[in-house]
């Protein structure tokens, strides 16, 4: 384990393609956990998604195949967004967390559906239908078990990263015909709502 970290002092988030976004990452151990090189990597990772900036960073996405995700979404990122669509999206802040080892059930069938982007599909945006509501159970970043039910913006988030430690990234989900450049979305569809857009751009639903 301590190859696998030994040059992340200063991580780089990798783009789509690398092969590490496509691995299963593997668990990780009580001792790695507690271990000094994962609480440097876990500050690193948080560092690096404050930067982004982003709401959430899993550890294949700056290299690493381990099952790793930190998540954030801090208030002063709502502050420039309606607050008509933070109701829509059920957005709220959600203070700091670490995720190792997860596991992700659903909750009752509701999906919602919104643009969704990622720091390793830089530039890009589209519609992913998600679960409202989801239980996730792991351990936290002192090995202790923890259990999570999530709605809104913050279930989206939690998905999304769990994703990336299964080797999937939204355009395995997303909505194809919504595929957009940031500059096009911003252009385009920037505050209009999702479903005037699928009808726009002729998406079908199952």
């Amino acid at each position: 384990m301590r190859a696998e970290i030994a040059d992340t002092v200063k991580l780089e988030i990798v783009q789509a393609g690398n092969p590490v976004l496509r691995q299963h990452a593997r668990p990780l151990s009580l001792a790695e956990i507690s271990s000094k090189e994962i609480r440097e990597l876990i500050e690193s990772m948080r560092t690096c998604m404050w930067e982004a900036p982003g709401v959430g960073l899993a550890a294949p996405q700056v290299g690493l195949s381990l099952q790793l995700a930190v998540i954030e979404d801090r208030e002063e990122y709502q502050k420039e967004i309606p607050e008509a669509q933070l109701r829509e999206r059920e957005r709220r802040p959600v203070p700091f967390q670490v995720i190792i080892n997860p596991k992700i059930t659903e909750i009752g069938g509701e999906r919602a559906e919104f643009f969704e982007g990622c720091l390793s599909l830089s530039g890009f945006s589209a519609v992913v239908p998600r679960a409202r509501r989801v239980r996730v159970e792991s351990l936290d970043e002192h090995g202790k078990k923890n259990t999570i039910e999530a709605s809104g913006w913050y279930a989206r988030i939690l998905q999304h990263e769990i994703d990336h430690l299964q080797g999937a990234l939204y355009i395995d989900r997303m909505r194809t015909r919504t595929f957009s450049s940031l500059d096009n979305w911003t252009q385009f569809w920037k505050g209009k709502p999702v479903s005037e857009i699928g009808k726009a751009l002729g998406v079908v639903r199952e």
